[in-house]
């Protein structure tokens, strides 16, 4: 396989069915004609060549029917997970799931009943939002503190509030939309926190290999706190490591077999056949990505370090340095404006579409998420359009 890869080309996606440019002016009034996409997290990058390779092969042979045998899946998945993570899996605990918002759905169905209260640490991903609330379960925020413009999770004042009715905690490992990659510490921490309160961990981490040149180490919540994995499940896919999020293809991993047993009898109920041209591209990126997502890493890190400069140069504009992840979460406060405001400038001035952050729940009424997984091109250009739109506070 080719160790030069190209991400600065320009893939026209409009008018492909791709949701990033051909729902962006539908939901935030930004043309694709001149608009630059930096909300929904894919990227606007070429899968790996295996990966279109396997996909070519499977045209080629023109039959696309129900997926079987799936043991060459499972060893590429236990593999990876053992080679990149330092983390020993059996595969029996694997189940694969049509995406993991689905993963979660399934988790809050088995493991919770109506009324029962789900904790998010927030602001944090979107969609966790909406599934708890679309399953008629209670979301409970537990707002996060930032020291040193990192978030912290607060353990003290969320015990403080607990009620008794909270079942599951949630948990987005690295943070989404942070960008923190969370320590042993604060994982043991929190693992005793759940097990103190009784409460199931869901981590996802489906954005685990994406830490940027620099940033500390990944570390999966089981490996970081093996006493408490029996009440974890943790959620991992290659989706966003190798933009296959159209693949609809999660790995949801659960040691513990009367959970895991819960989890399949809720997961047969959607039905369980995976998309079979999604479980073959996950199967040839885990086998032969690894060079490809090292060089992506290298060319993420140059758009991060771009895209986080020019930001801090706009006065009233603060971002938050990810370690990890491809999203910077931009904090509007300093500006003084309100959320329509600075959110009008970002869209109808700078043509812009970027998450609108009260959508992450408490503490994210003052920011936008931007997507920097981008030609870097675009990335600069995004930078110079936003600098204008902010021009009058110079």
């Amino acid at each position: 396989m080719p160790t030069d890869f190209d991400f600065d080309t320009r893939i026209d996606r409009r008018g492909t069915h791709c949701g990033k440019w051909d729902k962006m002016e539908a939901m935030f009034g930004v043309s694709p004609v001149d608009g630059i996409p930096m909300w929904v997290a894919d990227m606007d990058f070429a899968a790996p060549p295996a990966v279109r390779a396997a996909l070519q092969k499977a045209v080629d042979h023109g039959v696309f029917g129900y997926f079987g045998d799936d043991s060459d899946y499972r060893a590429a998945v236990a593999n990876w997970m053992k080679t990149r993570h330092g983390w020993e899996i059996d595969t029996d605990w694997l189940s694969t799931t049509h995406g993991l918002v689905a993963g979660v759905s399934h988790c809050i169905r088995a493991f919770t009943d109506p009324g029962d209260g789900i904790i998010l640490f927030t602001p944090v991903y979107h969609a966790f939002h909406k599934i708890i609330a679309a399953n008629d379960r209670r979301i409970v925020q537990s707002p996060m503190t930032r020291e040193d413009g990192r978030y912290r999770m607060d353990l003290v004042g969320l015990a403080a509030s607990l009620d008794g009715s909270e079942k599951m905690v949630v948990f987005c490992s690295p943070h989404n939309p942070g960008g923190m990659v969370w320590s042993v510490e604060e994982i043991r921490a929190l693992a005793r926190f759940c097990e103190a309160h009784d409460l199931l961990l869901i981590s996802d981490e489906v954005h685990h290999d994406l830490v940027l040149p620099g940033g500390p180490k990944h570390n999966v919540a089981m490996v970081a706190a093996p006493e408490q994995a029996d009440r974890m499940v943790i959620m991992a896919a290659a989706s966003k490591t190798f933009n296959l999020a159209g693949g609809m293809t999660g790995g949801v991993f659960i040691p513990n077999p009367e959970l895991r047993a819960k989890f399949e009898a809720k997961r047969a109920t959607a039905g369980a056949s995976p998309n079979s041209l999604g479980m073959l591209m996950s199967t040839a990126a885990y086998a032969e990505g690894a060079e490809w997502l090292d060089a992506l890493l290298v060319y993420l890190d140059g758009n991060r370090r771009l895209f986080h400069d020019a930001v801090q140069a706009i006065p009233g504009l603060a971002s938050v340095w990810p370690d990890a992840t491809y999203m910077a979460w931009v904090d509007f406060s300093g500006t003084g404006m309100g959320t329509q405001e600075f959110t009008d400038r970002v869209e109808k001035s700078a043509r812009i579409a970027a998450n609108h952050g009260p959508a992450f729940g408490i503490g994210g009424e003052s920011f936008l998420r931007f997507n920097f997984a981008l030609p870097r091109s675009m990335v600069k250009e995004a930078s110079e359009r936003l600098a204008d739109a902010f021009g009058d506070l110079q």
